[in-house]
C-alpha cells in the first residue's frame, strides 16, 4: 500500500493525527513528519522530502497543508495523492504578518502559553463537549515544542509563497477538507483549492472548526479513506 505522510499544523505534533494513525496504520505505513526545524516553508519542505518514502500520499493540516503544497512544488513526481486540510494556498496578508513580531517577542519572553491561550487557540475549535480536552491537548503540544519552534514556524508562515499556481499543476487524487466552522481557514479557501486542482474533491466536516482530525475523527477518517481509495 502507498505510504501516508501527514504534516501537522503550527505548534502541533503527531498527537494531532492520533485518530488517523489508529485508523490507517494497519493498512499502510503512516508517517507523521515534523515541520519544526527551519524558518522557511521551502526548507521545511526539503526536510520532509529527505525523510519521506520515495513515493507517498501526502496530507497536511493548516501549516502542514502549506508545507505540503511546497513539497508538491519541489517534487511532484513523488506524490501519489494530496489532502489539504484546513489550510490556505495564499501568501500571508500584511495585517496578519504584522501581528507575528509581537507574538514572537512574547513567546521568547516566556509568554508562549499566554500567546497560545489568548490569541490563537480560541479561534481553533467549534463548540462541543470535547472542546476543553482538545484545547488542553493543543496547549500541551505547543508547550512541548517550545518558543523557538513557535518563532521558526511564525517566520515560515509570514514569508510563505502563494501556491495557487502549484495547485493548478496537481494531477493526483486530491482532497480539500475543512471543518464547517473553521474561522482561521474558512470553507471558501477550500472551495478555492477544489477549483484550482483538476478533479479535486471537497469535504466539509459538520460541527468542526480548525482541527476536524480531533473534533470529528470519524467523519474525517471516512473522508480520508475515500481519498486514499483513489490513491
Amino acid at each position: 500500500m502507498t505510504p501516508l505522510v501527514l504534516l501537522p499544523g503550527m505548534m502541533c505534533d503527531a498527537r494531532l493525527f492520533a485518530p488517523q494513525i489508529a485508523a490507517f496504520e494497519g493498512a499502510r505505513p503512516v508517517h507523521v513528519l515534523p515541520i519544526t526545524e527551519a524558518d522557511t516553508v521551502q526548507d521545511l519542505a526539503r526536510l520532509v522530502l529527505d525523510r519521506a518514502p520515495d513515493r507517498f500520499a501526502l496530507g497536511g493540516l493548516s501549516m502542514g497543508g502549506i508545507v505540503a503544497m511546497e513539497v508538491i512544488r519541489q517534487a511532484p513526481d513523488r506524490i501519489a495523492g494530496a489532502a489539504f486540510l484546513d489550510t490556505n494556498p495564499k501568501a500571508e496578508v500584511p495585517e496578519v504578518a504584522a501581528m507575528r513580531d509581537p507574538q514572537m517577542a512574547k513567546a521568547l519572553a516566556g509568554e508562549l502559553r499566554a500567546v497560545m491561550r489568548d490569541e490563537m487557540k480560541p479561534l481553533y475549535l467549534a463548540d462541543g463537549p470535547n472542546k476543553p480536552a482538545i484545547l488542553a491537548l493543543c496547549m500541551q503540544m505547543a508547550e512541548d515544542l517550545g518558543p523557538e519552534v513557535f518563532v521558526r514556524q511564525s517566520r515560515a508562515l509570514a514569508s510563505r509563497p502563494d501556491q495557487q499556481d502549484t495547485l493548478r499543476t496537481v494531477s493526483v487524487p486530491t482532497l480539500a477538507l475543512c471543518g464547517a466552522e473553521d474561522a482561521l481557514c474558512p470553507v471558501h479557501r477550500h472551495e478555492l483549492i477544489r477549483d484550482l486542482v483538476p478533479g479535486a474533491r471537497l469535504e466539509i466536516i459538520p460541527n468542526a472548526g480548525h482541527l476536524p482530525t480531533l473534533e470529528q475523527p470519524d467523519a474525517t477518517n471516512a473522508a480520508l479513506r475515500r481519498w486514499l481509495e483513489a490513491v
